[in-house]
């Protein structure tokens, strides 16, 4: 099992386990703390986590603003790779293409799906984030361009 799904089953079924534990897979990049990220759903090869709609991450006309949502989805790609990877690789972004398809006016989900990764040879794992408001209208979707190599043998 990989550190971050080991972190997640010391943390579950924990008083207020779910927030710690999202509190300090934001702090794996400080930046991620200022989205206030919380795991909804963990596993390998998908992740889905919510952000709130706050005055903190609101642009000029009072909706979630476009970097708050780069955040999210980058934060998403990058927890859910580290879930899945496995021990002997390692991954860095490379690149990220973003489309705002509608104003994000309520809180958000965002979604990234691994599953049809393989790990063992693939250089390259477009992660795939399609962010929906409460009402399940897709907001923003992004596709982060991750490089997959095997850790240097040390």
């Amino acid at each position: 099992m990989n550190r971050v799904l080991a972190l997640q089953k010391k943390f579950q079924g924990k008083p207020f386990g779910n927030i710690i534990f999202s509190k300090i897979l934001a702090g794996m990049a400080p930046y991620f703390k200022t989205i206030k990220p919380r795991v909804i759903e963990l596993r390998h090869n998908y992740l889905k986590v919510g952000m709130k709609k706050r005055r903190a991450v609101h642009n000029h006309i009072k909706t979630v603003h476009a970097i708050a949502c780069c955040n999210l989805c980058e934060f998403a790609a990058g927890i859910c790779m580290e879930a899945s990877i496995p021990a002997h690789r390692r991954w860095i972004p490379v690149g990220m293409e973003v489309s705002y398809i509608a104003k994000t006016k309520t809180d958000l989900t965002a979604v990234c799906d691994l599953s049809h990764v393989d790990w063992e040879t693939t250089e390259m794992v477009d992660c795939e984030v399609s962010v929906k408001d409460t009402n399940g209208q897709e907001c923003v979707k992004a596709i982060i361009h991750m490089k997959v190599s095997d850790r240097k043998k040390e």
